[in-house]
């Protein structure tokens, strides 16, 4: 099993630590300029009745996680975790559209681009990343996750360590790394292995959108509750009085959890039979669009079918393999083993190809290399899910281990 983490500063390199403390700064110079809501903290915190708020607060870019922002994210969970006074925390997304839509792909891409930033700078986002998904997962005491409105890629990251995962019906969740030429990461090799082969297949590959309900049926969430409940949240959690003979966790479920809700039926559900029809075996991605093909006839089939050949031939390939791989790991090992993966997409594959068609140019047509499915060679897929580290020299050779 792994072993629980801090959040030491030793984990950090001396450039994200100077960063640290730079962000700290920023953050404190920002607060004297609430009049303009672009200089607000990206991360905000209070503590009410016992717990610690934390809030993604970047609304305009669907609060999407920049590198300032897991460094501060590091610094709020390390305080609460030392802090008596703090009994739990709750993370949220400020307005209305989401909890968090992922990484600031855009920023990565903008980063790989520039010839002032090396390697070694825009990997230090995905270590410092997965190093703060990791501890939220052990962290001792319970942390609350509000996944209202779209959650996807990092934002999955953050939640899925929660140890009350709380999804309404205005969630839209999706890992779709793939679209861009990357692979379902943050852990999701780890956390996704919790749902049934054929369902984790389809949602890994596709990057299908999930709903609340979805998220619960499928243990990406515990509970449902109308979104409207969340909002009134702060005055119960203001009257909770903490039982003496229950856990936090236990006192902290009734101010979150709605006592007349009922259980909404998994739309995901519609569909389940041809899911486990097409992706319910391990023949290979050749073999699920093969089965597709063959059934094209449905809606279904045919959307499907789409997303599959117009996503990088070679990260569906790795992400099958990561996602089969990955059921027989542990946490630390399938965060490392995500990060070699990321490592190779980004300096030598199809990421940046993804990136710049989807989203700088958008003119929707990547390149991909290799461009089809037949291309893509078991030695170019053993390359990639191969780690680029030896031994002690991955980054995170230390996670689960102290």
């Amino acid at each position: 099993m792994d072993a629980s983490p801090t959040f030491r500063t030793d984990h950090l390199s001396r450039a994200v630590c100077d960063g640290a403390c730079h962000v700290q700064r920023s953050l404190e110079n920002r607060v004297s300029k609430k009049s303009d809501i672009q200089q607000e903290p990206e991360v905000g915190f209070e503590i009410v009745n016992r717990v610690g708020i934390v809030t993604l607060n970047r609304p305009r870019a669907l609060n999407a996680l920049s590198h300032e922002m897991i460094v501060r994210l590091t610094q709020v969970f390390e305080f609460c975790r030392n802090e008596d006074a703090v009994a739990a925390i709750v993370l949220r997304g400020a307005g209305e559209k989401a909890f968090c839509a992922g990484g600031d792909v855009r920023a990565i891409y903008d980063s790989v681009r520039s010839e002032a930033v090396t390697e070694s700078m825009w990997l230090q986002f995905f270590i410092d990343e997965y190093r703060l998904d990791y501890a939220i997962h052990h962290l001792e005491k319970p942390v609350i996750a509000f996944m209202d409105g779209i959650v996807m890629g990092g934002g999955m990251g953050l939640a899925q360590g929660a140890a009350l995962r709380v999804v309404t019906e205005r969630t839209r969740m999706a890992m779709p790394e793939t679209r861009i030429g990357m692979l379902p990461d943050v852990g999701a090799t780890y956390f996704m292995g919790k749902m049934p082969l054929d369902v984790e297949l389809y949602a890994g590959l596709t990057g299908t959108t999930l709903s609340g309900a979805d998220a619960v049926a499928y243990e990406l969430a515990d509970i449902c509750v109308p979104s409207a409940w969340l909002r009134d949240f702060m005055s119960r959690l203001e009257a909770l009085s903490w039982g003496p003979s229950e856990s936090a966790i236990e006192s902290l479920r009734r101010a979150f959890a709605e006592p007349t809700a009922v259980a909404a039926d998994s739309p995901l559900e519609v569909h389940r039979a041809q899911i486990r029809q097409h992706f319910g075996t391990t023949g290979g991605i050749q073999s699920i669009v093969d089965s597709l093909r063959k059934d094209a006839l449905t809606d279904w089939s045919t959307e499907t079918l789409a997303a599959l050949t117009g996503h990088s031939p070679c990260m569906l390939e790795v992400t099958y393999r990561a996602l089969l791989r990955g059921r027989g790991l542990t946490l630390a090992e399938c965060f490392r083993m995500e990060l070699g993966i990321v490592f190779r997409t980004i300096s030598e594959g199809d990421f940046l190809e993804g990136v710049r068609a989807l989203m700088v140019d958008k003119d929707k047509q990547p390149h991909w290399n290799p461009a089809t499915l037949a291309e893509v060679d078991g030695g170019l897929v053993q390359h990639f899910l191969a780690s680029p580290w030896q031994g002690g020299l991955h980054p995170l050779a230390d996670l689960g281990t102290l």
